[in-house]
């Protein structure tokens, strides 16, 4: 890697996001993200995974700032962006981040034209030349693949791709430092997905684009991503390099995770192991709190001393080592 990719843009340290809840009259905490810590290099792509409810989009909203962060730190290209929230603030990051969300038809306002969905961050930014937005507007949609005629139109005359580009457009138009991608193909056709990733592929490369890539689908991210945190129940357990996270995973949940991945080959398919987490089996009691504990460089796991060897003893078990 470069020295650009080694910069830190964004640096997410021991972030908590809790929400309460009441049913039938009593009060209880959701610990919906906790003690989270990671940080996303200048220029590359971080994919953040895991299973539905784990997790993941409110980390993303989190560092948006679309909620509230209920403890720890957000340093995004050097300033603290997780303190108190005002205009300057609110400024600051609509500016230099932007977000494409899951859905296509759900985040588009089906009463305003294409043209108007993409102008709406270059007038948040003062670009108020109705032409210049045009013109801007038109050459966005030609970067996502999609004609100038379009501007005119309405998000219902639109395929759930063509939807997407639009959302990813509207991402762009300001020129953003961090692009948050929540999901933004499991909506999508297979077909569909292919032509997305490597639309932002390419949008990436020619932009320079800094992607925080939010997904549950592991095969999409293992393509697009540098380097992976795994999410379970609010906790980042596991980080590494894509191909080193894929190819020699420790904490459990990971390699039951990397585990249900299905094999294109039948044959491979039918004799696949498919491992299955269960956390109690690897409770151990302790006073100790779970550590970032790095067992390779670059390689860290979410865990106690105890665990760690738990997980390591059952690796060497599985390999005859």
């Amino acid at each position: 890697m470069s020295e650009q990719i080694q910069e830190p843009l964004l640096e997410v340290s021991h972030l908590s996001r809790y929400f309460t809840t009441k049913t039938r009259g009593v009060a209880k905490t959701v610990k919906a993200v906790d003690d989270v810590s990671f940080s996303v290099r200048r220029g590359e792509t971080f994919g953040l995974v895991g299973e539905s409810g784990c997790g993941k989009t409110t980390t993303g909203r989190t560092i948006l700032r679309l909620y509230d962060p209920t403890e720890g730190s957000v340093v995004f290209d050097g300033r603290e962006i997780a303190g108190r929230m005002d205009k300057s603030l609110r400024k600051y990051i609509t500016s230099n981040m932007s977000m494409i969300f899951q859905d296509p038809i759900a985040s588009l306002n089906p009463r305003m034209t294409v043209e108007e969905i993409i102008a709406e961050g270059l007038k948040v930014r003062g670009v108020n030349d109705p032409q210049e937005r045009h013109r801007r507007v038109v050459d966005m949609l030609g970067k996502v693949g999609l004609l100038p005629e379009f501007a005119a139109r309405y998000p219902h005359e639109f395929s759930g791709g063509q939807r997407q580009r639009i959302g990813i457009a509207r991402a762009l138009i300001v020129e953003p430092q961090l692009v948050i991608a929540d999901e933004p193909v499991s909506a999508l056709d297979v077909s569909v997905q292919a032509q997305v990733i490597n639309l932002l592929n390419e949008l990436k490369r020619t932009m320079g684009l800094t992607i925080l890539f939010i997904a549950h689908n592991l095969s999409v991210v293992k393509y697009f991503s540098d380097r992976v945190g795994v999410m379970y129940f609010g906790k980042l357990v596991e980080m590494a390099d894509c191909e080193e996270l894929f190819a020699n995973p420790v904490h459990p949940y990971t390699r039951a995770l990397l585990s249900a991945i299905p094999e294109p080959d039948p044959f491979k398919e039918k004799n696949r192991k498919k491992l299955y987490y269960d956390p109690a089996k690897y409770r151990v009691e302790s006073d100790q709190r779970p550590t970032y504990h790095e067992v390779a460089p670059g390689h860290t796991v979410y865990c106690t001393d105890r665990e760690l060897e738990i997980f390591q003893r059952e690796l060497n078990e599985e390999h005859g080592r």
